[in-house]
């Protein structure tokens, strides 16, 4: 039962994703835990307006594929990365929304300037250099990994993870959210950063709210 309401929600994720207009082609991926030794994703080369909850292939924590068909997406050692460096993560989500992924590909951090985003992001979205795919990317995410829950990856959108699909999707809204403000902004000087005294009081109400991170 606790399966089959995962796959349906991942594939609710995959269609607000073309819904919003944050994948294009085959872009974007999602997974998910629902055992300890068992994990679903999404299938590779597949638009995601056509994923249905039968499509979903399992793996192990290793990757390896235990059923379904397809093979898996080239991006996914870096859902396995997430899983084994934070074990409160059940979820991941990686798409390309155009302000947040703009953002990186600009070589540029997102920092946080809401005082409700700190609570729910940090005081930063971190940029992650872009790597080639597999090991190599992998690599290179894992030092944000403890103390972030979404990443900005140069020239390759944004990742985001949580406790299930849900809080994973929210969080990369809120980055695309903060970071088409951000670009707004611009107009009139950029977003204002709040006192650091409030962002250390937000800081902490956030440990409170999420106190596994690691």
């Amino acid at each position: 039962m606790m399966e089959t309401r995962t796959r349906e929600e991942i594939v609710r994720a995959c269609g607000y994703l073309v819904t919003r207009g944050w994948v294009a082609n085959h872009d974007g991926n999602a997974s998910a835990k629902s055992s300890p030794q068992r994990y679903l994703c999404t299938p590779g080369a597949t638009h995601k307006s056509v994923i249905r909850a039968q499509d979903l292939l399992v793996t192990d924590a290793a990757g390896k594929q235990l059923s379904g068909r397809g093979k898996t997406f080239s991006e996914y050692a870096l859902h396995l990365a997430v899983y084994r460096s934070r074990k409160d993560v059940r979820a991941v989500i990686h798409a390309h929304p155009p302000f947040a992924t703009a953002l990186g590909a600009s070589g540029r951090e997102l920092v946080t300037f809401l005082p409700e985003a700190v609570v729910s992001l940090g005081a930063k979205v971190p940029l992650v250099p872009l790597a080639a795919p597999g090991a190599a990317a992998a690599k290179a995410l894992e030092p944000f990994l403890s103390g972030h829950d979404a990443v900005l990856i140069a020239g390759n959108g944004v990742f985001a993870w949580g406790d299930d699909i849900e809080q994973a999707l929210l969080r990369l809204e809120l980055v695309e959210h903060l970071a088409t403000i951000a670009t707004q902004a611009q107009v009139w000087g950029g977003p204002q950063p709040l006192p650091q005294e409030m962002v250390a009081a937000l800081l902490e109400a956030r440990k409170k709210a999420f106190p596994s991170k690691g």
